[in-house]
């Protein structure tokens, strides 16, 4: 709810604090007095758009700060949070200021915030109604919204099926969509990497052929230069075919003679006689090797031949696909995972369309079942509206709450038992709201069949038959709700807004006598003038001082026969009233 207001430099307002209270509160004044300006501070408070030409003539802007009640958690504390806006013992604090200039600015909780996200945080705690917009029935959705709320935890459960399957339904569709688009591109994919798999597989190398096979070609292309070679050093080592020159080994079995004839003068020889005939025998065992190898060597042109092709086809995969031969076969391994992958998503493109067949039929099965259920609701809110109504003076009034086919776009139709059916984001339905106001008059939309007047009191019904729901406005504003209505009718008014402020805080602009009687609390816009400057100020009357405002608006200002009838229309209002245990303690 609504705590206090406070307006500075709108309009006529100079400076004036509104402290609000649970219950009912009526606002009244004369005639440009500017009350008026508090429905306007409220707007603002709403994110409404700003207007210069509110600000007050000669102040440079003009601001409005309020505190809000707010529940914690709840869809507001959430918004004002998420702002970086401090809460303290549920209460926020929030401002809009108006430049003369034209620009604005808004805070919550102490930080700056858009002036959209104020409007976020208080259109779930305020509900506005002004003569300019009769509230949810302007537009069918609109409509829809109100029978939704009235329809309480029956609707609401069946909203949330649908929801839940209209989630899973336009999921899979948007992935069989996303699938089907690149189905082109993934088959373009496909064919690319499977050519290059095919090329790939066809040459079949194995890890580390290209490195194994440029040695080979080393070998082979040198193989005269490698046998002469190995021949050379076979000789120098053992003498071989070259006898004229000493031989290695020739020359270490010479030298462990000569060690062996004088070991027994010095026993220290003996190691390095030891040493020199390993020597020996390793320079024998390295001969017979290098005899071995030169024997081994062999000039063949045609394994030349084909090891040279082998190589063209290994570096030919190397140009395209990666520096080595085993950065080929780590290509080919991802181009069959990434086949494997594509192969799955044709499968799951043939598998998603059944799936998103399935979920379609799941929708139009919660779509029937949230269709009944506000249909039931549609005929306990007609007749609960009807009801109101007999209390407002329109007793003949016949009111329908319509449960339609909603149309919209052809991508949320959905198989019904009947056709297809449109599954939009709130159901396949178009609710409106009749009204016949005169016996034998065709139903229309109440939005055109009703003046307004019954306008008026027509949303007036709907605002105490929807206040029912756990989920009522904490905070209704009405401006001139009255407007049109007078005599009976205007007590009935007043009786029903008291009703609805049983349930939550409401305050109301009226003009009418029979209304301002029935409130808790009443506030009165005065305009004072020194002959140069207009300002107001509002004030609560109680006592006399209310007596004298009631016989004011009646038309009998303070005459003792005026304030008579005031006294006699407060108390028949005050006694016939349901007590309100909260905005009796408030007043105090």
């Amino acid at each position: 709810m609504i705590q206090e207001i406070r307006i500075q430099d709108l309009g006529v307002i100079a400076d004036a604090t509104v402290d609000l209270h649970p219950g009912l509160t009526v606002l009244t004044g004369e005639t440009g007095a500017g009350k008026t300006m508090l429905v306007s501070s409220i707007e603002l408070l709403l994110g409404a758009r700003s207007d210069a030409g509110l600000v007050r003539e000669g102040a440079t802007e003009s601001s409005i700060d309020a505190v809000l009640e707010v529940e914690e958690p709840s869809e507001a504390s959430i918004i004002a949070k998420g702002a970086g806006a401090r809460l303290e013992d549920r209460l926020l604090p929030v401002s809009r200021v108006v430049r003369a200039g034209g620009r604005s600015r808004a805070h919550a909780g102490g930080r700056t915030i858009p002036v959209g996200t104020l409007g976020e945080i208080t259109r779930g705690l305020v509900a506005l109604h002004g003569q300019a917009d009769q509230w949810r029935l302007r537009r069918a959705s609109e409509h829809r919204e109100v029978l939704d709320l009235f329809g309480g935890e029956a609707v609401a459960a069946a909203r949330s099926e649908y929801d839940q399957a209209r989630a899973r339904w336009t999921g899979l569709r948007d992935e069989l969509a996303e699938l089907t688009a690149s189905e082109a591109g993934r088959r373009q994919e496909l064919d690319a990497l499977t050519y290059q798999l095919e090329q790939i597989d066809s040459v079949d190398p194995t890890p580390g052929e290209d490195h194994a096979l440029r040695e080979e070609s080393e070998r082979l292309g040198h193989a005269d230069d490698l046998r002469v070679a190995a021949l050379q050093a076979h000789g120098a080592l053992s003498g071989g075919e070259l006898p004229e020159h000493p031989d290695a080994a020739a020359l270490t079995a010479e030298a462990e003679r000569a060690l062996d004839q004088v070991l027994d003068r010095d026993r220290r020889l003996t190691p390095l006689r030891d040493r020199v005939a390993e020597v020996r025998t390793l320079l024998i065992d390295v001969a017979a090797d290098l005899s071995g190898y030169a024997a081994d060597i062999e000039v063949d042109p045609e394994r030349l031949d084909a090891v040279h092709e082998r190589r063209a086809r290994l570096t030919a995969l190397t140009r395209r696909y990666g520096e080595d031969i085993d950065a080929v076969l780590a290509h080919r391994d991802s181009i069959r995972s990434r086949l494997l992958e594509l192969q799955q998503a044709d499968d799951r493109l043939d598998g998603i369309a059944e799936q998103v067949e399935a979920a379609a039929a799941e929708v139009a099965e919660a779509a029937e079942g949230l269709t009944r259920a506000r249909s039931r609701a549609a005929e306990a809110l007609a007749q609960r509206v009807a009801e109101e109504l007999a209390h407002l003076a329109m007793p003949d009034a016949s009111v329908s709450v319509v449960v339609g086919a909603a149309s919209g776009d052809e991508s949320d139709r959905v198989p019904g038992p009947h056709g297809l059916i449109h599954a939009g984001p709130h159901g396949a339905d178009r609710v409106e709201i009749m009204l016949a106001a005169n016996p034998g008059s065709p139903p229309r939309s109440v939005a055109q069949a009703a003046s307004g007047g019954e306008l008026s009191r027509i949303m007036l019904a709907l605002e105490v038959a929807v206040a029912d729901s756990a989920s009522s406005m904490p905070t209704f504003v009405f401006d001139e709700v009255d407007a049109g209505v007078g005599g009976r009718a205007g007590l009935d008014v007043g009786a029903r807004l008291q009703a609805l402020a049983r349930r939550s805080q409401v305050l109301v602009v009226t003009h009418l006598a029979q209304v301002a009687a029935h409130a808790d609390r009443h506030l009165v816009v005065r305009k004072t003038t020194d002959g140069r400057v207009t300002a107001s100020d509002v004030h609560e009357v109680t006592g006399t001082d209310r007596l004298v405002e009631l016989s004011r608006m009646m038309g009998g200002a303070d005459s003792s026969a005026g304030l008579t009838h005031a006294e006699e229309l407060l108390e028949s209002c005050q006694a016939g009233r349901t007590p309100n245990p909260s905005a009796d303690a408030a007043r105090g």
